[in-house]
């Protein structure tokens, strides 16, 4: 199985949680009220021994017959639940020249994990829906290895094609995400079925954050000379000069982007954008770092 999740990233997510303003205006105390690990519930799994853990909760018959710690971890259910929404329409397939093998989707997968990674290491519930017009995918949330390695093994052969599902086709996600669920999306958000889809999940008392997958060509516009433009979803083409439309684009583009920004705002939706060339866990640290830091 493929990790999608490079060693210098994974080392940086353990400075992170999963947070909801919602849970923690109810508990009154840190960011959520994750699973509790300790005596008296029941067993989980085995995980390597890391500093700060109780002695208690190593097993001592196991590093008798293996020579290394491991702890015993046990959980009951968390009021969160995270659900991992990726849009894989034909533009989440759009890839830079210069690194024509990362694609906007293969950023939604290596996010999409890294998100598992901290509800597993947390002990929280997480699931995922993938949506595409050919229909929507959906796993209710799990936790444990078992579900963080399902995700993977779903991720591994998915592909961007066709456009965004319809609105009519969007019923299973009002019937499973609950109430209070916090809910990460994960999309180019240039369809504006897709933008009000989180508008209206975020009005229905969802936690919604949405990650803007987003070319390096698009920020930069680098082309020279003639080029063909061509929307992948349809088809349609557009012939121009590179450097007679770079400013024009530029400044087309980034209006475009402030007032996605500022109509998420109005909605409550937190956002952050993420560029192909950037660390992967950037807009996680930009989104939940900053909770992170106003919860201190």
């Amino acid at each position: 199985m493929v990790d999608l999740i490079p060693p210098e990233v994974r080392s940086r997510l353990r400075g992170l949680r999963l947070s909801s303003r919602r849970a923690a205006g109810q508990s009154g105390i840190g960011a959520h009220a994750s699973r509790s690990r300790g005596s008296g519930l029941e067993f989980a799994q085995y995980r390597a021994y890391e500093p700060g853990d109780e002695l208690r909760q190593i097993d001592w018959k196991l590093y008798a017959r293996s020579d290394r710690f491991f702890v015993r971890e046990a959980e009951r259910e968390s009021p969160l639940a995270l659900w991992i929404v990726i849009d894989a329409s034909a533009s989440m397939a759009q890839s830079d020249a210069a690194r024509p093998g990362w694609s906007r989707l293969d950023a939604a997968k290596a996010l999409a994990a890294c998100l598992a990674e901290l509800a597993l290491r947390e002990g929280d519930r997480f699931g995922w829906i993938v949506l595409r017009d050919d229909g929507v995918r959906l796993a209710l949330p799990g936790n444990g290895l078992r579900q963080r390695d399902r995700l993977l093994v779903e991720l591994s052969p998915l592909t961007a094609s066709g456009g965004f599902p319809a609105p009519d086709k969007l019923a299973p996600l009002w019937e499973r995400i609950g109430a209070r669920d916090l809910v990460v999306v994960l999309s180019d958000l240039f369809d504006d079925t897709c933008v009000a889809l989180v508008e209206r999940l975020a009005a229905a008392r969802r936690e919604v954050l949405a990650v803007q997958l987003l070319t390096t060509e698009e920020r930069d516009f680098p082309f020279a000379g003639g080029h063909r433009f061509v929307d992948p979803e349809t088809g349609v083409e557009l012939l121009g000069d590179g450097p007679a439309m770079r400013a024009d684009f530029v400044a087309r583009f980034a209006a475009a982007r402030a007032a996605l920004a500022a109509r998420l705002a109005a909605g409550g939706v937190a956002f952050a954008t993420h560029f192909l060339d950037e660390a992967v866990d950037a807009p996680l640290r930009a989104l939940f770092g900053a909770r992170e830091a106003s919860a201190r």
